[in-house]
């Protein structure tokens, strides 16, 4: 059902220029989905999806056409420039990093869009990131270990953010 309604709010902003939330909730509603406005704003935010000028000057809502992998590779290096350990319990991931970087590791970690991780919390140095079940815990740990161990995808080739 999120697919369906995620393909009709992408159809639904190529072809309107759709201004608001409410707009975008208004016109799923006429296409058959029964929406809420939190269920619209969750949308919006999993879809990427910004606001930007139309050919009128007026705001619209739009989607990225795609990922920037230089984005997504400086995000990387954040992750790994920031981390310091990590610890697990049952489904639970506590990431250890350097004082006043968690918010951005987080963010990092985030973006990384893997299935497994629900998301995550940060304080200062800490962030707690959930998994989907204990089971993906081994491969989550390792997949972050790559990113931020030297040697691993970036480990040996990072440069200053």
């Amino acid at each position: 059902m999120k697919n369906a309604r995620h393909e009709e709010i992408l159809r639904i902003i190529r072809e309107y220029a759709v201004e608001t939330q409410e707009e975008l909730a208004a016109r799923l509603i006429d296409s058959g989905f029964q929406v809420t406005q939190a269920t619209v704003s969750r949308d919006i935010r999993q879809l990427r999806l910004r606001k930007t000028a139309g050919p009128d000057g007026r705001q619209r809502y739009t989607a990225d056409e795609g990922e920037d992998p230089d984005r997504a590779m400086r995000y990387q290096r954040v992750l790994a420039d920031a981390f310091v350990s990590l610890a697990v319990s049952g489904n639970i991931l506590v990431i250890h990093t350097v004082s006043g970087m968690a918010m951005a590791a987080a963010a990092a970690l985030d973006s990384l869009d893997w299935p497994e991780l629900l998301g995550s919390i940060a304080g200062d140095d800490t962030i707690m990131a959930v998994i989907r079940s204990p089971g993906d815990a081994p491969d989550v740990i390792r997949r972050i270990e790559q990113l931020t161990q030297p040697g691993g995808r970036y480990g040996d080739q990072r440069e200053p953010v």
